[in-house]
């Protein structure tokens, strides 16, 4: 009797020429492109992809946790955006991006709101940033921090973009997450994990083709489809 393929061994077979898996959890998705050539500017000394920052539960629980963006003028006419996928305890999953129109909302679920969309970089301090409401990161399970290039052509050494994690009363994480050769325009910065109500942030810097390969790597199990800013 010949053995009925199941959901995994087409998964394996699909990806036996391309990639190896992610090995993010139980995530099938193929492995992205990660670079370590990147340069940590200032704050926690995080240097390369994979390392590890915990930020231990505060005695009244986190206030407003904010991770922000800014890129530099020098890519002219490439509008690259921040955004994040999540998964909330009560099993509640998503994203969070300007592309889409999906802002969040910072008083209910998701309890993460997008600030807005810069198209140039050229507004002075961070051009675009993301807020956890701290009070409710006991509802958060996990969040993927990204950065993509929305419209020009993908050449991250040119926008060199700035991605700062801050949470107040602690040391910020600030990276710039590029300074790779890859044409892919996805970059998975970094996740923040709820471990007993604490942060554990890792560091990642994994490129991908795109939106869904970066979901499948690290078992968000997003539905995707295009679309475009208005």
């Amino acid at each position: 009797m010949s053995k009925v393929a199941n959901s995994f061994d087409s998964l394996v077979e699909a990806t036996r020429n391309r990639a190896k898996f992610s090995g993010h959890g139980d995530a099938m998705g193929a492995a992205g492109k990660a670079d370590a050539r990147e340069t940590v500017t200032a704050g926690l000394p995080l240097d390369s992809p994979g390392d590890l920052a915990v930020v231990n539960p505060q005695k009244h629980g986190f206030r407003a946790i904010r991770i922000a963006m800014s890129w530099d003028r020098a890519g002219k006419g490439i509008d690259l955006d921040l955004g994040c996928l999540y998964e909330l305890k009560s099993g509640e999953r998503g994203a969070i991006q300007a592309f889409g129109r999906r802002f969040g909302d910072y008083n209910r679920a998701p309890f993460i709101t997008l600030s807005g969309d810069e198209r140039t970089g050229e507004t002075p301090g961070d051009d675009e940033f993301l807020i956890i409401n701290g009070r409710h990161w006991p509802a958060i399970r996990k969040i993927l921090l990204y950065v993509y290039i929305y419209a020009g052509t993908p050449g991250w050494s040119s926008v060199r973009p700035l991605v700062h994690v801050r949470v107040p009363g602690e040391q910020p994480l600030e990276v710039i997450p590029a300074l790779s050769d890859t044409r892919m325009p996805v970059c998975a910065v970094a996740g923040l994990e709820n471990i007993r109500d604490g942060i554990r942030l890792t560091r990642h810097t994994e490129y991908f083709a795109g939106h869904a390969e970066m979901d499948r790597a690290f078992g968000y199990g997003i539905n995707w489809r295009d679309g475009e800013k208005t």
